[in-house]
């Protein structure tokens, strides 16, 4: 945002602000071209500085936000880019916009509805203060609206996903056949679904181009940003555009789809990728839209391309899952991003930070973490979200972690993932039971605990893997809440059955583990 000039600056009567996150090029907005419009993009400490972000997340966003702006230039649209480092740039959305609209001397203000409840309460709050006119638009990005939801389940105590999912594919005729059944006569999928992978078949090539943001990375360091985690800023392989992301869409759809669904649960040493798409940053900043990333799947079953099992497994994550927690967000927000009702408090250890411990799965899984600005699914819930509940981690840390952590996070879609289904934080409102296990399942679908300093099958001990006496303390603790949920009757008949010196020796292994987290 350079310092306005003695002379009078090129007027425009609207201003339309882009957030980071809003990169679709084919918005409407952009249909017509019109000289009284100027596009406003931003890089504000108001966003980089609200969690401590992963290096990667920050490099991305602003990589891509720049090749936007130039994109739009090109087409003949008036784009105002304020960067990281402009002399007068105020570091805040709405104080630089009051700058901006007095500067062009615009009387319109247009936004797209932010999809984080702290960035449309501070747009809404400031711009009913405004005495020029600011109007929101749709971002013509999801399937549903943000209410949606709420109605389908108004009155209801449970939020059921698969209730939701599948009103979405009968109402937008995805998988559904000539009868109006789900194809395959199933709706869902998910037993065949749950396969270790034994290390074949071969994994599918990273084709992504590598972008050196060197220069960038300088600036937002000379800037002040903090951060964390590796920025590879040399060669960073996150999509700057909406062609690198249909590229590499295609790319998923042809090479790596058909094997998704067997191994999407699975998790190797050898691979911090296996066969999911890393197409979520993509998505998450509207440089695709969910539904041809759906479209294109299910066409691709259609063509015999691709199993039914694994087009099902990865449409239900994007027509289901990601619309799902949406609404889960705008019906509780604000509010839920704090809630705890397991009243956990224990801050996070420091290896969240480092990668630095002797479990190998979450040396793996963090470790991974810091290194790509991301982890899959299973990682996030059933190791490092399965650690952090058992142990007692205060919910609202581990949120402001993941938020950070993963270069897909914004925080409509990050909070009922982590406070809801990972941490159980909502009390159930999301998640029928908390998903935690003990070291056996991470043994099932990995092979993280070969070679490991912790012994999968004790259960107390210094060498003991901390998740086995941490899962059943963790029941134990928590009977008052959870021992009437009718998920976890066999759980709570086993814990009866080991009443005595054995529940005794691993809840006090499980006090010493809770106590010294940082050395484990």
């Amino acid at each position: 945002m350079t310092t306005p000039q003695s002379s009078t600056p090129q007027r425009a009567h609207t201003l339309r602000l882009l957030l980071g996150d809003q990169l679709n090029p084919e918005h409407s907005w952009f249909a017509t071209q019109d000289d009284g419009v100027v596009y406003v993009l931003m890089e504000v400490r108001q966003e980089t500085d609200y969690v401590l972000h992963h290096a990667q997340k920050i490099l991305a966003i602003f990589a891509a936000m720049r090749d936007l702006a130039l994109h739009l230039r090109e087409a003949g649209h008036r784009v105002r880019y304020v960067a990281i480092d402009d002399a007068s740039n105020r570091q805040s959305i709405p104080d630089n916009l009051a700058a901006l609209m007095a500067h062009y001397g615009a009387y319109t203000l247009q936004y797209q509805h932010p999809d984080e409840w702290r960035l449309d309460e501070q747009l809404r709050t400031w711009g009913e203060q405004q005495a020029f006119t600011v109007h929101a638009v749709s971002s013509e990005h999801f399937y549903t609206t943000r209410t949606e939801m709420a109605e389908v389940f108004k009155g209801r105590k449970q939020w059921l996903m698969e209730h939701f999912y599948r009103r979405m594919r009968q109402r937008h005729s995805v998988l559904i056949d000539e009868a109006g059944e789900p194809e395959g006569g199933q709706w869902n999928y998910d037993h065949d679904n749950r396969k270790p992978w034994p290390g074949t078949p071969t994994l599918p090539p990273d084709a992504r181009p590598k972008h050196d943001h060197s220069a960038l990375w300088v600036t937002i360091q000379a800037a002040g940003v903090q951060s964390f985690g590796n920025p590879q800023a040399h060669a960073l392989r996150w999509p700057l555009n909406r062609a690198e992301a249909l590229a590499w869409l295609d790319h998923f759809i042809t090479t790596t789809l058909p094997d998704f669904g067997a191994y999407e649960d699975a998790m190797s040493t050898k691979s911090a990728r296996l066969f999911h798409s890393l197409l979520s940053f993509a998505l998450n900043t509207k440089m695709l839209r969910p539904h041809e990333v759906v479209q294109r799947a299910q066409a691709a079953y259609h063509a015999g391309a691709a199993p039914l099992p694994a087009v099902e497994g990865f449409i239900r994550q994007i027509l289901g899952w990601r619309e799902y927690v949406r609404g889960i967000y705008w019906a509780h927000m604000p509010g839920y991003d704090v809630r705890n009702a397991l009243r956990h408090h224990t801050p996070l250890p420091e290896w969240f930070w480092t990668g630095q411990t002797r479990m190998r799965c979450m040396q793996y899984a963090v470790g991974q973490s810091l290194e790509h600005a991301y982890a899959h699914h299973i990682q996030r819930l059933m190791v490092i979200g399965n650690f952090a509940l058992l142990a007692g981690l205060d919910p609202a840390a581990v949120h402001r972690w993941y938020l950070g952590v993963y270069i897909d996070a914004f925080e409509w879609v990050e909070v009922p993932n982590t406070v809801g289904m990972s941490q159980f934080a909502d009390g159930g409102l999301l998640a029928t039971k908390p998903y935690v296990s003990s070291a056996a399942y991470i043994e099932r679908m990995s092979d993280y605990c070969s070679g490991c300093h912790y012994d999968k099958k004790r259960k107390v001990g210094e060498r003991a893997c901390p998740y086995n006496a941490l899962y059943w303390d963790f029941f134990a603790r928590n009977e008052g809440t959870l021992g009437n949920n009718f998920r976890l009757g066999m759980v709570y008949r086993q814990l009866q059955k080991m009443q005595g010196p054995q529940l005794d020796a691993l809840r006090e292994h499980a006090a010493s583990l809770r106590k010294r987290l940082d050395e484990l």
